[in-house]
């Protein structure tokens, strides 16, 4: 009897001793915060994880979002191409923020949206920019080359991304369609640039001192590895770091090119878009630049708020894409 009474005590106190160690996981469960959409809510027709080419046995994707006003037979199309210092991120991103409010604004405006994913030159992957940048031309050449099919116009490809995306932005609108070739399939295929956004992305990794913002003397090179980590491409490290930097493709004949960057940036100074318009006036190139005052890196408030606002920005990014948009 008396061993009856021990066990049905020892399991109540078990039992109360479960139940309080799973409450607080559950409360936390919640009132954590809910899990970030993937995709783009417009209300229009969409294409999601549509394999644009495989490479090493990995397939890469892109998500297609059509317009929801005024589309057209074949509807221009906004590539976007995310940051993360080419070693993070995902194309994801064009559902959250201020990327969000862009993309659904240009749907509405009667643009196709297509984020891509392309590989990362994470450490010992032997994926460099070079690569990033071959995936996501390789993305514009797949919707090129399928444009009937995906009711795509790739007479009107334009291009938008942020930080390392900008800088991809930057190669895709400015290098030409035969330049950087990636998959054989695809790199015959033909295509024409409209218009391109950069959201703090650098323009030229051989000067290395724009990227340092406060002309320290100690100043170390960040991005070598990501740039000279393949076994593809030029072997010269020059060659290498020219190879990445828009500001060589510049021209004369180039697309607009609109960059804004904050004068508060200290992981893409704001010395970028000075030297890139500094660069563009000399040889009459269509670059725009637009400086955020008080702006560090993601547009992010340093000392006081940004002027213009995040409002302003977003509805700049949008007209230059609606102001350069030909039938």
């Amino acid at each position: 009897m008396q061993h009856t009474l021990i066990t049905a005590v020892l399991t109540a106190v078990l039992a109360t001793s479960v139940a309080s160690a799973q409450a607080p996981r559950n409360k936390k469960t919640a009132t954590s915060r809910p899990q970030r959409a993937s995709y783009l809510e417009t209300g229009g027709a969409r294409k999601l994880e549509v394999v644009y080419k495989t490479i090493a046995g990995r397939d890469l994707k892109l998500d297609l979002y059509y317009p929801t006003a005024r589309r057209s037979e074949k509807c221009p199309v906004v590539v976007f191409t995310h940051g993360g210092g080419w070693a993070a991120g995902s194309r994801y991103k064009a559902a959250s923020g201020s990327f969000e409010v862009v993309f659904k604004r240009l749907v509405n405006e009667g643009f196709a949206v297509a984020p891509v994913t392309y590989r990362l030159a994470k450490k010992d992957s032997n994926v460099a920019m070079r690569d990033c940048v071959i995936d996501c031309k390789d993305a514009i050449r797949y919707l090129a080359k399928n444009s009937e099919s995906l009711g795509i116009d790739p007479r009107r490809v334009c291009v938008m991304g942020d930080s390392a995306g900008g800088h991809i932005a930057q190669m895709l609108l400015l290098a030409s369609a035969e330049q950087l070739p990636g998959d054989k399939g695809l790199a015959s295929t033909s295509y024409r640039m409209l218009a391109g956004v950069s959201w703090y992305g650098p323009c030229d990794f051989e000067k290395t001192d724009l990227f340092n913002h406060d002309d320290r003397s100690d100043f170390r090179d960040r991005f070598g590895p990501r740039i000279v980590g393949s076994n593809t491409g030029p072997t010269d490290k020059v060659e290498r770091y020219r190879e990445v930097s828009p500001v060589n493709y510049l021209s004369q004949r180039s697309p607009p090119l609109l960059m804004i960057q904050g004068d508060k940036d200290t992981t893409i100074p704001v010395k970028h878009a000075f030297y890139m318009k500094q660069k563009a006036d000399a040889m009459k190139a269509p670059v725009e630049v637009m400086i955020i005052k008080n702006a560090g890196h993601n547009w992010r408030k340093v000392e006081a708020d940004i002027e213009p606002s995040r409002d302003a920005i977003i509805e700049r990014t949008v007209q230059f894409f609606v102001e350069h948009l030909q039938p």
